[in-house]
């Protein structure tokens, strides 16, 4: 559902339908993938009613996170919430991110 996101206003709307595209296309759940030349380890989940999707991604075998919660509004819309981080490294973080493809193992 592409619209416009309250917390990165100035970001362009092209931009975030990329964005809610790429993660609609995230399965949920835990996935490994790679963003960049890094591992990662990702978790989504999303409410049962459709309303709000939670991303936690770690890099494996070093220090970075990305996470946030992205809620979607009544009208038109949705608001995104980064946990203690910038609302634009969320948004390059989501499509730049690549699932691999074989079965990840979940973490311990």
């Amino acid at each position: 559902m592409p619209g416009t996101m309250t917390a990165c206003r100035e970001t362009p709307p092209p931009l975030l339908a990329t964005f809610e595209d790429a993660l609609a296309k995230l399965p949920e759940d835990y996935v490994a993938g790679y963003f960049g030349d890094r591992s990662w380890g990702v978790t989504v989940t999303r409410s049962q009613d459709g309303k709000r999707t939670c991303r936690y991604g770690e890099e494996l075998g070093g220090t970075d996170i990305v996470s946030f919660n992205l809620y979607r509004l009544a009208g038109p819309g949705s608001i995104l919430k980064p946990c203690e981080m910038s609302s634009a490294k969320v948004i390059e973080f989501v499509p730049g991110f690549e699932p691999s493809r074989e079965k990840a193992a979940s973490p311990p």
